[in-house]
């Protein structure tokens, strides 16, 4: 294997492919991005053996076409610190490959090609067109909402679900819930659960762009693969039954409190320095055209604001965790928000206005 490129055209794909790689393991192979050279692309894959990343590129001259696998940081450390627009020289030789740019050299060891894991081939049940804007406004709307290292291991990742002509994307913790619906007219496509684990998430949310480039989902069995023109992602899915969110959303909501989204999460912000660090507790006082938000902590601090709020019903005293809230009111977009709530005790549903994609629930604390 011999070629020559461009070291800013192989440190793109490099990138891309390094976020698959995990840093420490018990497979040393698995440290390593397995590199390909035919006659005309280069192409790098990465895996952790539960998602696999390959990434290509054109305009490379290539002497003599193979496949090697080499340590994956090493070679990022290295490109990352040649000059810019610099060529680099790539040779195999045995058990070693060699780079070398201008006056540098590198010495590399390898290990085969043939003992790379690659995820098991398999074929898609579900094809979605989407464009990346549509695929990361989904994921964006809702990922923050995800649970991280629970037990309940299904609640570790995101549902996507697609039925009747629309593509949804829910997340929990059990404390707060996240949705996000994208209307697709030409979607003919059988309905479809699949729950997508928190690091095939996180990766499709830093390797997407958000423009109208069109990208393909394929659903199967076991397996998600997004394919862009700049790449193919792979990841497993999480075996489990995500809870019927359906059952969470609040409905028939008897108060309904609509205010200025940035006037509110300045709000919550200021109180939330004096809330309790632990259970970031707030109360919401309701009166005619008036919102209150108090905070405490331990320590008998007190912050207190007060803002103008579109509501007319009875009075309500309800506790939340501002951090909850303030995950909603930075992601949302909208002028005005709207909370819709029923008591003390229920559930609240909040929604941007005008915004008829995403809907939010957070659960009430007692204080």
């Amino acid at each position: 294997m011999q070629f020559t490129i461009n070291r800013d055209a192989l440190l793109k794909p490099l990138q891309m492919v390094s976020g698959a790689i995990e840093r420490r393991h018990t497979l040393p192979i698995l440290s390593n991005v397995l590199v390909e050279v035919s006659d005309a692309s280069l192409s790098l894959t990465g895996t952790d053996l539960e998602v696999e990343l390959v990434a290509t590129t054109e305009g490379l001259t290539v002497q003599s076409p193979g496949r090697v696998t080499v340590p994956a940081k090493k070679l990022l450390d290295i490109c990352r610190s040649l000059p810019e627009a610099s060529d680099i020289r790539v040779q195999l030789q045995g058990d070693n490959c060699i780079l070398s740019s201008g006056k540098t050299k590198f010495t590399l060891s390898t290990l085969s090609a043939a003992e790379y894991p690659n995820l098991e081939s398999w074929q898609g049940e579900v094809d979605i067109q989407l464009s990346r804007a549509q695929l990361r406004k989904l994921l964006d709307d809702t990922a923050f909402s995800m649970a991280n290292q629970d037990v309940r291991y299904y609640l570790n990742g995101l549902l996507f679900e697609v039925d009747n002509g629309s593509v949804k994307a829910v997340a929990t913790d059990g404390h707060r819930l996240a949705l996000s619906n994208l209307e697709l007219p030409g979607l003919t496509a059988q309905q479809k659960q699949i729950i997508i684990p928190r690091k095939g998430v996180l990766e499709i949310m830093r390797l997407l762009a958000s423009d109208e480039q069109l990208v393909t989902l394929s659903l199967g069995q076991n397996h998600i693969r997004l394919t862009d023109s700049n790449f193919v992602f792979s990841s497993k899915l999480i075996d489990g039954r995500f809870p019927d969110y359906r059952r969470v959303l609040p409905r028939n909501s008897t108060k309904l409190v609509t205010a200025h989204r940035s006037m509110l999460k300045d709000a919550c912000t200021r109180a939330s320095i004096l809330s309790n660090e632990k259970y970031r507790g707030v109360r919401f006082t309701l009166a005619s055209h008036e919102l209150q938000i108090v905070a405490n902590n331990p320590e008998h601090e007190q912050a207190e604001e007060i803002i103008e709020v579109e509501y007319q019903g009875d009075g309500l005293e309800i506790g939340f965790n501002v951090g909850y809230l303030l995950d909603v009111l930075n992601t949302l977009t909208t002028d005005l928000v709207q909370l819709h709530l029923n008591d003390a005790n229920s559930s609240a549903l909040v929604e941007g206005v005008g915004n008829s994609g995403a809907s939010y629930v957070v659960m009430p604390m007692r204080l």
